[in-house]
């Protein structure tokens, strides 16, 4: 089949605009993960508010902590986005091919996305695992990626792997709705300019926003299963969870789940949602708006070095 370029410029872009993005964020996204892990004991919590992970890095002089992990993340994170944008893109290619039709409804978005999502989770599950135990560490004592991913069994490194399949919805209905909107902004867009006009693409602002309602729009309907897969990574567990529950249990959706709903109530699965799409939605918003601008870039400087190589190769044949 060749090499699909097309896939290989939305994996580039989208990895690096991942990268970036989670560079840039990082801090609050730790502030995040650490608020997120803790299960109240006996009524008591140890961090009331978002803000209160932050002033405690800061009151114990532990501020470079909140970076703990990053290159983890950041090596999670550019790998699951270009696994993922490209099996997205050339999911979509294979079947617009196969179908015959020029477009992709809903439902085929859906399960492309799905699909993609799937594929990503399997790839990447051990360093996902590996930065939230890293970020949940006392600070000052996170583990390198080694040793982090070595303490435990093989397959303690997959844990939550289950659950990332399941939130495979997310990014699924994430990137559909922003397809959707993005669809009908450029055909409105196109219409105005004319048939002959070049093609049209998505401001910055315009990418930014429809970024933020698609990340914000799926981070709300998955987010008791996040919570669930944070607390199941964590590398520190409360210690009155291992007394109420067998180890492997608390490495369990349904362990997890019923830890929770003990402890917390039904509320407790949206405990740290503001959080979640805060930086969710910052980041996913950054990502897709870095993404739109680099893409056109990435694709002619690929092109450029195919061309080089073309006519490098051609000129070695007639030597």
């Amino acid at each position: 089949m060749g090499v699909d370029l097309e896939s290989i410029t939305e994996a580039t872009s989208g990895a690096i605009g991942s990268l970036l993005s989670t560079t840039l964020l990082y801090p609050l996204d730790t502030c995040k993960t650490r608020y997120q892990a803790e299960a109240r004991a006996h009524g008591q919590q140890k961090y009331r508010n978002l803000s209160d992970v932050f002033w405690e890095a800061i009151s114990t002089g532990q501020v470079v902590s909140l970076y703990q992990g990053l290159g983890t993340k950041n090596l999670q994170s550019f790998i699951s986005q270009f696994v993922y944008f490209y099996g997205y893109s050339y999911f979509k290619r294979l079947y617009t091919e196969k179908s015959g039709s020029k477009s992709i409804g809903t439902s085929a978005n859906l399960v492309i996305a799905a699909a993609a999502g799937a594929c990503t989770a399997i790839v990447t599950q051990p360093l996902d695992t590996a930065s939230s135990r890293m970020q949940t560490s006392a600070f000052g004592k996170s583990k390198g990626l080694w040793k982090t991913l070595t303490e435990g069994t093989w397959g303690d490194a997959f844990d939550g792997l289950g659950i990332s399949l399941l939130l495979t919805s997310n990014p699924a209905i994430q990137y559909t709705v922003f397809d959707q909107l993005k669809r009908r902004l450029l055909k409105e867009k196109q219409d105005k300019a004319g048939k002959g006009a070049s093609p049209v693409a998505l401001s910055a602002l315009t990418a930014f926003v429809l970024g933020a309602v698609s990340k914000s729009i799926a981070t709300f309907l998955t987010y008791p299963a996040i919570r669930c897969k944070v607390m199941i990574q964590a590398a520190d567990p409360n210690e009155d969870e291992t007394e109420t529950a067998p180890p492997r249990a608390r490495k369990t959706l349904p362990g997890v789940a019923h830890a929770i709903f003990k402890r917390e109530g039904i509320l407790g699965f949206f405990k740290g949602l503001h959080a979640q799409i805060l930086k969710t939605v910052l980041s996913s918003a950054l990502l897709l708006m870095i993404k739109e601008k680099l893409t056109r870039t990435t694709w002619v400087l690929i092109l450029a070095i195919r061309r080089y190589l073309l006519l490098t190769r051609g000129r070695l044949k007639s030597a």
